[in-house]
């Protein structure tokens, strides 16, 4: 019975120690993009500036349909002020758009639109396959 309970905690353990690997392999953070393989928006903003709010569900929307195919982050720069002096923020909110091997293809400053953010995608020579539509 003792040699069960041995055995249990040890895998317990083992289960715990790979799952922190994996999690500190995972992409993340401004230059995330380059490794995931995907093209990435990345929106520089705070959650108290109107437009960055006004955005909010627009970024949702796009990270619910063109998800696996575009990554979507929001980076709060009152809270990460080393990002906004990385990406030189000087006006919120800044859309920077990167391309799937993490280059800079195109920025914006103020609110854009989906319909907006989708053009700049595809007139920077990113394409994106568009959600079915519900039957």
């Amino acid at each position: 019975m003792k040699s069960q309970q041995y055995r249990a905690v040890v895998l317990a353990a083992l289960a715990v120690a790979v799952v922190a690997v994996v999690a500190m392999r995972r992409p993340s953070g401004p230059d995330a993009s380059a490794q995931a393989g995907i093209p990435r928006l990345l929106e520089l903003g705070s959650v108290s500036c109107v437009p960055c709010k006004m955005m909010e569900p627009i970024l949702e929307e796009l990270r619910v349909e063109y998800a696996g195919q575009l990554q979507i982050d929001f980076v709060d720069v009152l809270k990460e002020t080393e990002v906004a002096r990385k990406f030189d923020i000087q006006i919120i909110p800044t859309q920077i758009f990167f391309d799937a091997a993490g280059k800079e293809i195109y920025r914006h400053v103020g609110f854009l639109p989906k319909e907006e953010i989708l053009a700049a995608f595809q007139e920077h020579g990113v394409s994106l396959t568009p959600p079915a539509a519900a039957p």
